[in-house]
This record gives C-alpha cells, sequence and structure tokens, in this order.
C-alpha cells in the first residue's frame, strides 16, 4: 500500500494511464460516487468525489462521464454534476440526446404490464418498492426481511421477469426489468469513440459493473477498478466510496502533472 492509501499496483497504473494523449475516466454512481443507502433518493454524494471529477473535467485532453443504473434526470439532480461532466443513465442506455435504443409503442405497452405486475408482488412484501424509469422498472429489496426478498425477487425472475422483449439486470438487493437492451460496456465503447480517447479509467461496485469491466482494454492501458467485496473482471480493488474519492484525486493530480 502506497501512502496515499491506494494500492501500489493501482497506482503505478493510474500514472501510466494518466499521460495518455486522451484520457476518459469513469464511474458509476451508486456505491462510487455515493455511498449505498437505505432509500435511493436519499443517495448523497461524496463532494471530495464531485469536487475531483469536476476538476478532471476541467483538464485538457479528458473527458470524465458517470454511468448510472439511474434515470438520466434524477442522476442529475442527485448528483448535481452538469456539463462538461457527461452524465449516462439506465445502465448506459440514456444518453443527454435520448435513449440509444428507440423505446417504441409496443415496448412502452410492455413497460406498463411489468410495472403492474412488480406492484402486485410488492404489495405481498413488506419492504420492498417498485420504482418507474423511462424504458424499465425496478423491484428494490434492500430494506425488506431476507426472506422475503429472496421470495420476491424470484417471484418477478419467474414471473414478468420471463416474458419476451424483457432485458434482465440484477445488482445488489434490486433487479430491473427493462424493455430495450441495456449495457454499461456498449457506453463505454460509446463514450470512448464519440470524445475519443485512448484509454479508459472505469470505477464500479456492482454486478452491472462488470459488463463496462468486461470491455475495458487492459492491454492497451486501460484500469478496471472493484470498489468492495465480490468477484469481478477488474485488475484493482479498492474499498470504499472514500477510497474512489482518494483514486479520483490522485488521477486529477497526475493528469495535471503530465498535461503541464
Amino acid at each position: 500500500m502506497s501512502d496515499t492509501g491506494i494500492p501500489d499496483g493501482l497506482r503505478a497504473a493510474l500514472t501510466s494511464v494518466a499521460r495518455v494523449p486522451r484520457l476518459l475516466v469513469a464511474s458509476d454512481y451508486d456505491g462510487c460516487v455515493s455511498p449505498i443507502v437505505s432509500r435511493p433518493e436519499d443517495a448523497v454524494p461524496n463532494p471530495a468525489s464531485v469536487a475531483a471529477l469536476v476538476a478532471a473535467a476541467e483538464l485538457p485532453d479528458t473527458a470524465v462521464a458517470v454511468v448510472s443504473g439511474r434515470e438520466r434526470a434524477v442522476l442529475a439532480g442527485l448528483s448535481g454534476l452538469v456539463a462538461p461532466v457527461t452524465l449516462v443513465g439506465s445502465h448506459g442506455s440514456e444518453f443527454e440526446s435520448g435513449f440509444a435504443v428507440e423505446v417504441t409503442d409496443s415496448a412502452r405497452a410492455l413497460l406498463t404490464q411489468l410495472i403492474d405486475e412488480l406492484d402486485s408482488i410488492a404489495a405481498d412484501f413488506p419492504g420492498t418498492t417498485v420504482e418507474v424509469k423511462p424504458a424499465s422498472t425496478v423491484l428494490h429489496v434492500r430494506n425488506a426481511s431476507p426472506a422475503d426478498g429472496d421470495t420476491a425477487l424470484e417471484r418477478v425472475r419467474t414471473g414478468p421477469a420471463s416474458k419476451p422483449g424483457v432485458h434482465i439486470t440484477e445488482g445488489k438487493s434490486v433487479i430491473e426489468l427493462a424493455v430495450i437492451e441495456t449495457s454499461k460496456g456498449h457506453a463505454l465503447d460509446t463514450l470512448r469513440e464519440r470524445l475519443d480517447c485512448d484509454a479508459v479509467i472505469y470505477l464500479g461496485d456492482d454486478v452491472t459493473d462488470e459488463k463496462a469491466f468486461a470491455h475495458l482494454h487492459p492491454e492497451t492501458g486501460d484500469v478496471g477498478i472493484k470498489v468492495g467485496a465480490g468477484t469481478s473482471a477488474a485488475q484493482f480493488r479498492i474499498e470504499d466510496t472514500d477510497d474512489v474519492a482518494s483514486v479520483l484525486e490522485f488521477v486529477v493530480a497526475e493528469r495535471a502533472a503530465s498535461r503541464a
């Protein structure tokens, strides 16, 4: 462990990637920029991480993005982040210009059915809640008893999640049913191409972030950082959201030095 609190191997990788001509720094929101909380609407960002993201975005040849499962408008309101930071919502499918995939009338009709079925399931299990997004709906079970949460999730898997045209994303105490395909990995590919970046740093904590890690190219300098416990395809691991702030601040310092 280095004196920055960042593992030595990660520190070396960040120092190296900070020197590429054009860099993309990207992160998940919940569990990375903001701690995980019982009520999703209370997910306040770590001020140090927000300051570092803004500082990175103001550096020459440096792009910054937050890629979240949240609806983009909600992500913007919670984080307080604005351009030049790019916000991508709905697990990588919702950009400022709209959804990467068209939400058709038939998809909207399917979404209405899914919402009704999740509402019915949630009514049977105290502590479970349903979140509605423009192209998906989510069952949250974090505040239910473990037994109720497990049973509710299984009812979703064997019920509405099995419908044709439904795209399933499972995370920590949540299951999301989308009527369009979503992928944080595809979002990173899109950002890399649109912003013409030579390398990517990505921080993520959840199962959904594994799609992003799978689209990184460590052999050409990309750096994937898993936040917290759990199996991951990321090359590096840190413990919590305070470590995320330390990593982002370190990247800003190294990037600023390389651009000077």
